[in-house]
């Protein structure tokens, strides 16, 4: 059953909170960073980006010590400021016609250990290592990781009943999303939520797969150090936005592949045969519009691929994915690309024109050949987590995405 617990929270202060919170830092072009840089000296960028006002690119234990240092100075300048009891936050995302409301809070690495929080994506331990130093360095979490729960209406009534007070903050960004912020200290909700979250079989890592692993590793790290080890330490959680499942949305990622491995298109859609009846619909842009359905662009035409099922067995959770059966009939076997996260010639790419975006590449000779999927569904991405499979790199892209610093998790004291 989920453990959830509340923490004090540091938070901006509340003239401040726009200007504090930030997209996730990759997200950011070198042009919109320099910007924030130069004209906003509230961003949470500024801790994340330490070189900056020595004009110098710092990266390693340097660039660790210069954010914590940062981080610092924001909470010496009260920028940031520490919340004074221990609570839950809900959180509330809007955007266009998607929106959804959640709860920020600790949940704890032995859940994750013990599979009550899943996963279904595989970890690179190099950049596990890298982040867990990171946070032993730099002494906070300020983006929390997306996972989902099954929906139920015990956790919706409280939310429902919560959201109803005065938001502690409510702003739009330039990006047209609304973000709400509600507090919850009072103890009798804190001890229901804990209770109904109690009666929550399974939690489902939606987003943040490596971030949770380095908590975790962490927690192993610093519980070895210390002989006082209690279990309420701030390394033994990992800070949480915890939504129901029927909240999320999932976008598929389409693959573009440089090469055709030295054969012709011809040659190509001759050894496509052998797993899919295939439709050329010449200039026509086309969109699959089921499971087991491929659009592909491939010389100034788009096709339509359909998997021949007599030649490919839907035998488990993982080889019934269309990420997975297009690695396994083309990708691995004809195109011969093995390592899907590193092999430079296969790039991955997601949004509403990414189609467009894909048939330009293609046709100015960045790229030979294109593939469209269907996104995945949160049946898929449970039924692999339950049978403890992964799913391969880049098979699903997720919403929300979560705004960095409106809630931080502390790591430099001994409360939880």
């Amino acid at each position: 059953m989920a453990v959830i617990q509340p923490f004090k929270a540091i938070r901006p202060a509340k003239d401040k909170v726009p200007f504090v919170a930030s997209r996730s830092y990759e997200e950011y072009s070198k042009k919109e960073l320099d910007c924030v840089l130069n004209y906003n000296p509230f961003s949470f960028l500024h801790i994340l980006n330490p070189g900056y006002r020595f004009n110098k690119a710092v990266s390693g234990m340097e660039r660790f010590k210069l954010v914590h240092n940062r981080y610092l100075e924001f909470l010496e300048d009260q920028i940031l400021l520490k919340d004074n009891e221990e609570s839950f936050y809900i959180y509330r995302i809007e955007k266009d016609n998607f929106n959804c409301c959640g709860i920020i809070c600790a949940t704890s690495t032995e859940d994750y250990r013990n599979s009550v929080i899943k996963k279904h994506e595989n970890t690179i331990e190099r950049r596990e290592k890298l982040f867990a130093n990171y946070l032993h360095v730099v002494k906070f979490k300020a983006e929390p990781i997306l996972m989902i729960y099954e929906d139920t209406n015990e956790i919706a009534s409280v939310i429902a009943s919560e959201i109803k007070n005065i938001p502690e903050c409510h702003f739009t960004t330039p990006d047209s999303v609304t973000h709400t912020l509600w507090k919850l200290s009072k103890e009798s909700t804190i001890k229901q939520l804990q209770m109904e979250f109690g009666k929550v079989n399974s939690l489902y890592i939606a987003d943040g797969h490596h971030r949770s692993a380095s908590s975790n590793l962490l927690s192993r790290i610093e519980q070895k150090k210390n002989p006082d080890h209690t279990g309420r330490e701030p390394y033994n959680f990992i800070m949480s936005y915890l939504i129901p499942e029927s909240e999320i949305k999932i976008f598929e990622f389409n693959r573009m592949v440089r090469d055709l491995n030295g054969l012709t298109p011809e040659e190509f859609l001759v050894k496509l045969d052998k797993f899919y009846r295939i439709k050329n619909h010449g200039n026509q842009l086309y969109r699959p519009g089921k499971k087991h359905h491929f659009s592909m662009y491939l010389n100034g035409s788009f096709y339509s691929l359909y998997l021949r099922k007599k030649v490919y067995k839907l035998s488990d959770a993982l080889n019934k994915l269309d990420t997975q059966i297009l690695y396994k009939t083309i990708l691995e076997p004809i195109l011969e690309i093995k390592d899907l996260r590193n092999d430079k010639r296969i790039q991955y790419g997601h949004g509403k024109r990414n189609v467009l975006k894909m048939k330009d590449e293609i046709d100015s000779g960045n790229f030979a050949v294109g593939f469209g999927l269907v996104p995945l569904n949160v049946d898929e991405i449970k039924a692999i987590a339950d049978a403890g499979l992964v799913m391969p790199p880049k098979s699903t892209h997720i919403e929300p995405k979560l705004r960095s610093a409106l809630a931080i998790y502390d790591l430099g004291s001994t409360e939880t």
